[in-house]
This record gives C-alpha cells, sequence and structure tokens, in this order.
C-alpha cells in the first residue's frame, strides 16, 4: 500500500508531501490543483509503462508542466497581505519530481531538460524532450543511503551489492527508465515496482454520451479489468457473474436503484447489457439508460472487478451521478477499497462527506498566489520525504 506521495515542480505543485491512506479523497475548489494530482499519479503510472515523456510531450513538453512559479514559492505561507508573486532569476535547473513511499518500496524520479549538444551538426529534433535526470528505489518510507536498493544518476545506474552501492555497468539512454530496463535478476524490487504500476488504474474517461461505446453491442470475450472508457462493460459485467461472487455487485445495482438487476445477454458472440427495473414491463437496453445510471454501472464495474488493482485511481466520479446515488458510491467504494487501494479526486462535498463517513482520509486542498498547497499541513504534519540528487 502507498503511504505517501510527493509532488514537485509540476503545474500548479511547487511542493506537495501527501499521506495516503487505503481509501484518501482529495478535495478543493475549482482550479485549487486537484486534477494536477491525478495527473502526478497517472505520470508515475505510466513510468512502468514506459510512456510518461509521450504524455509529457501531449501536455506541451516540460516547458508547459512545469512549475512557472518562483523557485522559493510566490510568498510566505499564510501571508494573504504580501501582495503579487514578484518574478525572479532561476537559480537552479528546471526539476519535475514524482515519487511514493510504499509500505515496501519507494521510488522517485526527476524530469529535467537535456543539456544542448552544440557540437552536432544535425541537431536532434527531440531537444524539448524531457529527460531522466536521476531515479532512485529504496527500502522503507524515506529514501537514504543506507536504504537505497537503486540509484540512476545521468546515465549510470548503481544497484546495492554486499554493503554498498556498486556500478552495475549500465549506462541508459537519458529518455529511459530503470523501470523499463532492468531486469529482475539484477533488481528484483526494481522489477516488481513496474509490475505493481502496470496495475494501477484510472478510471477519468467513463463515457456515458449518446455515443458511448458502452451502449452499443460488441463482441464479448472474459474481461477481468474494465477499459478505462468503459467500451467493454457488457463483457466486464459477465466476467464479474461467473468469476467472482457477483453478490456485492448485484446488491450495489439493487441498493442504487430501487432493486433492479443488470443482464447480459449473448447473441452469435455479440453481448449486450440490459437493465430490469421494478414495474416496467421489458428491460431497457444500455442505449436507452440516462447518462447517470450509466455511468453508476460503470463504476460498479470498475471497482468490483475480479482482480483487484493495488492503486485505483477515480477523478470527480460524481459526475452526471444524482445527488441521492452518492452515498450508494461512498459504499460501494469503501467496499472495493478492502482489496485495493483507492484514491477519489472529488469536487462534490456530498460525496467526500460520504466517504468520510466510510472512514475515508480527506485532505483539502487550497492554493495561495498560484500554489497547490495542502490546508492546515504544518511542518510536523508533513510525512517525511526525500529526493534523489541528480
Amino acid at each position: 500500500m502507498l503511504q505517501t506521495l510527493a509532488i514537485s515542480g509540476y503545474r500548479s505543485v511547487r511542493d506537495l508531501v501527501i499521506e495516503l491512506a487505503p481509501l484518501t479523497v482529495i478535495t478543493g475548489a475549482n482550479a485549487v490543483g486537484k486534477s494536477n494530482v491525478y495527473r502526478a499519479l497517472k505520470l508515475i503510472s505510466e513510468l512502468g509503462h514506459d510512456g510518461a515523456i509521450a504524455s509529457l510531450a501531449r501536455e506541451g513538453g516540460l516547458g508547459s508542466a512545469a512549475w512557472a512559479g518562483p523557485e522559493a514559492g510566490s510568498r510566505p505561507r499564510g501571508r494573504r497581505d504580501s501582495g503579487p508573486a514578484q518574478g525572479t532569476v532561476r537559480r537552479e535547473p528546471v526539476a519535475l519530481k514524482l515519487g511514493f513511499a510504499s509500505d515496501e518500496y519507494g521510488y522517485a524520479v526527476d524530469l529535467g531538460l537535456p543539456v544542448p549538444d552544440t557540437d552536432m551538426r544535425d541537431p536532434s529534433m527531440f531537444g524539448q524532450d524531457p529527460v531522466l535526470k536521476s531515479e532512485a528505489v529504496w527500502f522503507g518510507p524515506v529514501l537514504r543511503p543506507s536504504t537505497t536498493s537503486m540509484l540512476r544518476q545521468g546515465a549510470l545506474v548503481q544497484i546495492r551489492g554486499q554493503a554498498r552501492l556498486e556500478d552495475s555497468g549500465l549506462r541508459l539512454p537519458e529518455w529511459e527508465s530503470v523501470l523499463s530496463t532492468i531486469d529482475a535478476s539484477s533488481a528484483p524490487e526494481v522489477s516488481q515496482l513496474r509490475v505493481m504500476l502496470q496495475g494501477w488504474r484510472f478510471y477519468d474517461a467513463l463515457r456515458t454520451d449518446a455515443g458511448a461505446p458502452a451502449r452499443a453491442e460488441r463482441i464479448g470475450t472474459r474481461t477481468p479489468v474494465l477499459a478505462s472508457d468503459g467500451a467493454d462493460l457488457p463483457a466486464a459485467v459477465r466476467t464479474i457473474h461467473e468469476m467472482s461472487s457477483p453478490a456485492a455487485f448485484n446488491q450495489a445495482i439493487a441498493d442504487a436503484f430501487d432493486g433492479s438487476r443488470l443482464e447480459v445477454r449473448s447473441e452469435h458472440g455479440r453481448f449486450s447489457l440490459h437493465l430490469h427495473q421494478p414495474g416496467l414491463l421489458r428491460p431497457l437496453q444500455a442505449s436507452e439508460l440516462s447518462d447517470g445510471t450509466l455511468r453508476y454501472i460503470l463504476l460498479a464495474t470498475a471497482l468490483l472487478s475480479p482482480r483487484p488493482a493495488p492503486l485505483l485511481v477515480l477523478n470527480e466520479p460524481e459526475n452526471s451521478l444524482h445527488p441521492q446515488l452518492l452515498p450508494a458510491l461512498a459504499a460501494l467504494i469503501a467496499h472495493a477499497s478492502r482489496d485495493s487501494q483507492i484514491v477519489v479526486v472529488s469536487h462534490s462535498p456530498q460525496l467526500v462527506a460520504a466517504l468520510e463517513r466510510e472512514g475515508a482520509l480527506r485532505h483539502e486542498l487550497l492554493k495561495e498566489a498560484g500554489e497547490t498547497i495542502l490546508q492546515d499541513q504544518g511542518v510536523f504534519d508533513r510525512p517525511a520525504w526525500a529526493w534523489p540528487r541528480r
């Protein structure tokens, strides 16, 4: 389980270290930086798929994604009357740092800009791609020399031997992460981290519009994990019924929709979804469901997967849902958190309150002079954290 999330130099987040629980909800007003925390978690996950550089490029490159304010912050904390932020000359290189600590391992990465090669006759067209300046993997909650398992600085990769870090002989290109390069025999903990990151799931693009793939018949195969856009919904629902105990799923649908039940039908291998509601003479097809009804079914299917994720992150799951459904959604999320660690990003006071009643750890974000901060986090409340040096 992740215990700590650390973000530095990413969009509105200059420096943030957050404690995580089995169920954590992150909330705050619009534009305070909630989505940036979500994106930061997704970027960490993409390092396990060797996709973080491409993801940053889609965000406009490191120049667009990096913290744009003064290096030391815009104004002293708590001083709301100190005037607008003043521009300063940057003394340190651009750095976007991401990391986490779990109950077994910790990982951190420092992304920066490449050093221009002035000797090249044909300069690289990838000169604006972010590069990996340093990476570290360690045992326990905090990076220390004595707990470091692997340290990458530039191209050099060191792996712990009998008593100290030793040169592995491996030299990495600046665009490749150790997570996608080092094999299990050299550093098993690095391999385990990669597998863990590849198992993280993110749901922020579940479509419920009239043309949503979840509304259509689709060829069905066993689907233990719902797609990020919900396209394979009928097959995923049927998989829950055949691969795991469907009682929790059926109860979640019945509680939300007054005793309704879902049925998956198959004709020539094409699956379709039907909702039976008390009082109606025929079931409703997926194409007839309201956006809110379909979204709740999608969330229930994602949360009650027969293959639980090590980490499941939901971004504003309350969208399109009637407020009366939020307590049922909170109970569903809490039930799923028994098998998966869950982080919910939400701006709904009703959902946040319902999740707190279910035992969630709540973090409220604020923004001061453009910087995202954690409400009421004092010096002694901040989890211990250290970044690897370049």
